[in-house]
């Protein structure tokens, strides 16, 4: 039989590194590939540092990584660059949601168009591999020929949340071989291997790009613009922000309100006008809860399921909340448990048991 080629998605990271590494024990040709989307320089990455000496040179550390792995698994291991996809498909987007007033997620839309996208098709076409792997948390289940995304073993690690936007194609090509691992349990393989990467410190931030200061960040290319806050129970103007675009709902730190007695938290944004109104903890489960939302562009995975009672996370470290949904007019209008700042512009992924069904875009709030 014909040896099968994985093609892994190597970060320099441990978790694609054991990711590699089980394969090749497995018996599979491993070949490893490191993506190079993002370039301090070139994107004017200037401010929201929160290491001074950060440059770019964290790149060459990574892949320098990939390819001491690679040395010690005996893999070959080679480099993509997709920064110009990654600002295109990902970045513009991201620019574009936080000038309207929304806050959107960059991780998700970073997986379904570079890591399973044009990864994929990159690979696919230039080492003809059978899959690819990833050293994600996450269980891909195949069932009466439909695929399914699945919870892993390790609870705080699983990144179903942020893979809520891949199809059939992307999970039929796709291994995690972490699925049924504890991220504790990987750095132990990875120790026991003396794999060099095995206590690196995980990649934190927003993908590909890293640790920021965000508001210093996104001012590398939204230009701040000085606007009232204004309490929206007295209609009393208490402050002023450096532009409502930076803010998102329910913040309450970073505010700039000095000589205010109560603590405030984001209530509404007012784009147009650049208004930032606030609550304070009397008025917080008035002005910031909701009970129902409008989704938009919203990813079944597996299709529609007849159970339309689901558990749902509108953010990644969320416990999942009971609600049940209704598709109208190509949305998805979701009930749910009252629950503080929904934000137009966060992904709401639904949940039955171990399976991610999918997600989509905060449109609106209705109650």
């Amino acid at each position: 039989m014909k040896q099968k080629t994985i093609v892994v998605g190597m970060s320099g990271g441990v978790d694609s590194s054991v990711c590699a590494l089980l394969l090749k024990q497995q018996g599979y040709k491993v070949i490893g590939v490191f993506m190079q989307n993002w370039d301090t320089f070139l994107n004017n990455d200037v401010l929201g540092h929160t290491n001074k000496h950060e440059t770019s040179c964290n790149v060459y550390q990574d892949f320098s990584d990939v390819q001491s792995v690679g040395k010690q698994l005996g893999i070959e291991v080679h480099k993509v660059n997709f920064e110009r996809q990654y600002w295109n498909k990902v970045f513009k987007y991201v620019i574009n949601s936080y000038r309207n007033g929304t806050t959107p997620n960059p991780d998700i839309l970073c997986n379904k168009f570079i890591k399973f996208g044009n990864f994929l098709t990159y690979v696919k076409n230039k080492f003809h591999c059978d899959k690819i792997a990833m050293g994600h948390y996450a269980a891909i289940k195949k069932s009466r020929n439909k695929y399914f995304l699945q919870t892993c073993a390790d609870k705080q690690k699983d990144q179903t949340y942020f893979l809520s936007y891949l199809n059939q194609k992307q999970l039929s090509n796709t291994l995690f071989p972490l699925a049924k691992l504890t991220k504790q349990e990987v750095r132990q393989i990875a120790n026991e291997n003396k794999l060099c990467n095995w206590n690196k410190k995980d990649s934190t931030g927003v993908c590909f790009i890293g640790e920021r200061k965000f508001k210093h960040f996104l001012s590398n290319y939204i230009k701040p613009k000085v606007g009232k806050v204004i309490d929206i129970c007295t209609n009393k103007i208490i402050g002023q922000h450096d532009g409502a675009y930076f803010y998102t709902y329910g913040q309450n730190s970073r505010l700039g309100l000095s000589g205010q007695t109560k603590k405030y938290y984001v209530c509404k944004k007012d784009i147009k006008n650049n208004i930032l109104f606030v609550c304070d903890n009397q008025s917080k489960n008035k002005c910031l809860s909701s009970s129902q939302c409008e989704l938009s562009n919203f990813n079944w995975i597996s299709g529609i399921p007849k159970n339309h009672r689901v558990k749902i996370k509108f953010r990644y470290q969320q416990q999942p909340i009971a609600g049940k949904f209704i598709v109208s007019n190509n949305k998805v209008i979701v009930t749910y448990k009252k629950t503080l700042a929904i934000t137009p512009g966060q992904f709401a992924v639904f949940y039955q048991n171990k399976i991610c069904l999918g997600g989509g875009v905060v449109n609106k709030l209705l109650k």
